[in-house]
């Protein structure tokens, strides 16, 4: 059985994870869960978020660790605003707080990418509003319960795309660029609430749908001539360092980025 870290400071708070039906999503509700946290997850995947459910019920807690809770999804279209507001208006409404947000939905795959030349006004709207608007917005509505409580911890999926740079998808990246941009800012706004805000940007990772859309042979053999760590990366690794950033034991750290990339981006 594998083992995992259990930071005290997790058990019983209200943790809310966007995009966690699948992928590193899924893999941080899980990670989250098996600190006894009260997990919820926003996703538009009934069956992806059931299938994910499912599996954690299935779980035992490893030895020492507090039982595993059951997540909470919530259907919500992360590109619809007066969605997202309202879900997070309900969840405030009933848990009277969210003391952790995972902002990691996006829209990744083979239909994210577009070159410079294809992108349409469409594309480009949808674009911004799955892999950034959601972040700004989203933040913004559970702060004000964050300030009551006396603090939280929010934690921003970027990606390494912009810092590659992949040509293959340049709103995507600007969106990632963004969100490392935003969390520098809206740390220092919220610091002195004792409020940290930090981001995570994955490299290529290995979830069911890079796997099938993105990771062919030839991907594969560019992050293997790229990254130092000669294997593919999991999700599960990158749901970890999400977790620490989430707990007490990153009490000092906010404004920050890991990257988590198998060493592919060696500059500062």
């Amino acid at each position: 059985m594998t083992r995992h870290a259990i930071y005290p400071s997790l058990e019983g708070k209200v943790v809310l994870v966007t995009g966690g039906a699948e992928g590193i999503g899924a893999a941080t509700v899980e990670l989250f869960a098996r600190q006894g946290s009260r997990v919820l997850f926003m996703d538009i995947s009934r069956t992806s978020a059931q299938k994910t459910i499912d599996h954690i019920a299935s779980l035992t807690p490893q030895p020492g660790a507090p039982p595993i809770t059951t997540p909470v999804f919530c259907y919500c279209d992360i590109t619809d605003l007066p969605s997202i507001q309202a879900t997070t208006f309900k969840i405030l409404s009933e848990y009277g707080i969210i003391n952790i947000l995972i902002n990691n939905a996006a829209a990744t795959g083979s239909g994210a990418r577009r070159s410079t030349a294809d992108v349409t006004p469409e594309s480009w709207d949808f674009s911004i509003n799955a892999n950034f608007r959601h972040v700004f917005f989203l933040t913004q509505a559970v702060l004000p319960a964050m300030k009551k409580a006396g603090g939280g911890s929010i934690v921003n999926l970027g990606s390494i795309t912009w810092r590659i740079p992949d040509p293959g998808q340049p709103v995507y990246a600007a969106c990632k660029a963004a969100i490392m941009g935003l969390t520098r800012v809206q740390g220092r706004e919220v610091g002195g609430d004792n409020i940290r805000v930090n981001s995570v940007m994955p490299g290529a990772i290995a979830t069911r749908r890079q796997r099938e859309e993105v990771l062919t042979d030839e991907y594969r053999e560019t992050v293997m001539r790229n990254q130092s760590l000669q294997r593919d990366l999991e999700p599960e690794e990158v749901a970890k360092v999400i977790v620490f950033l989430g707990s007490d034991e990153a009490s000092a750290v906010t404004g920050s980025t890991y990257t988590v990339d198998g060493g592919w981006c060696s500059d500062p």
